[in-house]
């Protein structure tokens, strides 16, 4: 694989816990980015902040089912790739969960060398974007990110332009160089101050609060730098025009 690409973030959505937690490690352990989920309504709040490459969906959950939460991405033509996860292996449920848009299917119980080559197998099918090329233009909103001039451009014709302090500078191009996938403060923390011993997480969360203020339509809901609970924060990109 190219350098250049990114691991795939898997969304494994479930509201068995156990049963997330070992299939996140197992394919952590196996190339791949996961975020279990408890629910299918969790589900649908975390694809307005966080776009994943796949997502494995239990059919039977409380409150929102797979099967709905999938039909509804299938009426607003949301394409992202789902593999549905049943209990019941007969043939009706795989039959109606490929009918409410699912790209693959696997019965419970199931090996999770199974699932990981059934990933991969979609996977193939839908290319992972690259990451961007070291120094390459990155639009932020009404912005664009130029690493190489270490600036931000807006405006008409990015006559609009706003320098970087450097520890801003280096926390953008940290977020932007790994779009979509989470970065602990101690990582953006070295990013930002090498090995300084005297640098605290703090630093970090006011530098995002100033690029906040300055990327962002709302700070106080910020759409492009997003904090992740536990995890860090990540930059969210714009998702690909279809077609």
């Amino acid at each position: 694989a190219s350098m250049n690409t990114r691991r795939p973030l898997i969304y494994l959505v479930d509201d068995d816990a156990e049963l997330r937690q070992m299939l996140a490690a197992y394919l952590e352990r196996n190339g791949l980015e996961a975020l279990g989920i408890p629910s299918g309504d969790e589900l649908l709040r975390r694809l307005k902040r966080l776009r994943p490459d796949l997502i494995v969906l239990d059919l039977m959950m409380p409150g929102l089912s797979g099967l709905d939460a999938c039909r509804r991405l299938r009426v607003e033509q949301d394409e992202v790739p789902i593999i549905m996860l049943t209990a019941r292996a007969d043939l009706v449920d795989r039959i109606v969960g490929l009918e409410s848009g699912a790209d693959d299917y696997l019965g419970k119980p199931f090996d999770p060398r199974e699932l990981l080559a059934r990933i991969q197998a979609v996977l193939r099918r839908r290319p992972i974007p690259a990451l961007p090329s070291p120094g390459e233009e990155v639009t932020i909103g009404a912005w664009r990110f130029h690493p190489t001039t270490r600036s931000l451009h807006g405006g008409e014709g990015g006559a609009d332009v706003q320098p970087l302090s450097d520890a801003e500078f280096a926390l953008l191009k940290a977020l932007t160089e790994r779009p979509g996938l989470p970065q602990s403060r101690e990582k953006l923390l070295e990013a930002m101050h090498g090995r300084d011993v005297e640098a605290t997480d703090r630093s970090v969360d006011v530098a995002i609060h100033r690029l906040r203020k300055l990327l962002e339509p709302d700070s106080e809901a910020p759409r492009y730098i997003q904090t992740m609970r536990g995890r860090g924060y990540v930059f969210v990109p714009e998702p690909p025009a279809h077609g």
